[in-house]
Parts: C-alpha cells; sequence; structure tokens
C-alpha cells in the first residue's frame, strides 16, 4: 500500500510540476532573472506550495506518527554550517545556470531531449561526489 500511494504521490508531484511550468527551463530562468526580463508567475506556484505545505507542518507536529504508522522524524537542528551553506550555494548556482532542480529534472525526461538527461547525470555525479566532498570539510582544520 506504501509504494501505491508513493508511485501515486510523486506522480501527482511530477504532473504537478508539469503544469505549473516547473520543468520548462526559460520559465524558471526568467523567474530568477530579477533585473531582466523578469517572469513573476512562478510566484503563483511558490505561494501554491508555500500555503498547504504551512498547515501541513503544524498539522504534522502534533502526531507522533504518519498516516501509515510509520513515525515521524524529529525536526532538524535549524544551526547554520558549512555543508547547509556550501550545498545552498551550489544548489542555487545549478538551478540558475541549468533552469532545473532535481524534481523538475526528473519529470523532464518524461518528454525526452538530453539536456534533460545531461543534467541529470550531472547531478548524480554530484550526488555521488558530495559524500567525500562533506567528510572532506567537516574533518578538523
Amino acid at each position: 500500500m506504501r509504494l501505491l500511494i508513493s508511485a501515486f504521490s510523486g506522480g501527482l508531484f511530477g504532473l504537478g510540476l508539469m503544469v505549473s511550468g516547473m520543468t520548462d527551463t526559460t520559465k524558471v530562468q526568467g523567474w530568477l532573472d530579477i533585473f531582466g526580463n523578469w517572469d513573476p508567475t512562478l510566484a503563483f506556484v511558490l505561494g501554491g506550495a508555500i500555503i498547504p505545505m504551512f498547515f501541513a507542518w503544524r498539522f504534522a507536529a502534533k502526531r507522533e506518527t504518519a498516516v501509515l504508522g510509520t513515525p515521524i522524524p524529529a525536526m532538524p537542528d535549524p544551526k547554520l554550517g558549512r555543508n547547509l551553506t556550501l550545498g545552498s550555494f551550489l544548489f542555487g548556482m545549478g538551478w540558475g545556470l541549468a533552469g532545473l532542480c532535481p524534481g523538475p529534472a526528473m519529470a523532464s525526461l518524461s518528454y525526452g531531449g538530453w539536456n534533460g538527461a545531461l543534467f541529470l547525470v550531472a547531478m548524480i555525479a554530484g550526488m555521488v561526489a558530495a559524500v567525500p566532498v562533506k567528510s572532506r570539510l567537516e574533518a578538523p582544520v
């Protein structure tokens, strides 16, 4: 049952990305180009995600288990560190340059094109490289 719900949720998420325009790299780059030809339409996507998640987090904070019975993990420490700062910086650079982030990159594979596949390969390479880089960053100086 959990796999069925996961597959349905992933498909719904991918459909939402496609309908909202998040898989269109020119639209995403237009959203990020605030000093040029700025396209504010993705603000509606952002609001459409933040508003329901605000209520979902409030609801989840009162529960110890998820709807399917698995435990809800504790909230992470809100401390800013090198890992979070560097990771956010790299994620933002990649998003701005390519116009895709991981979710839309996966969804864009459904309609072909080598650009999305190239981005996905580079993203996986970055995920593999992250483990040794993180170890090196956390090593005492």
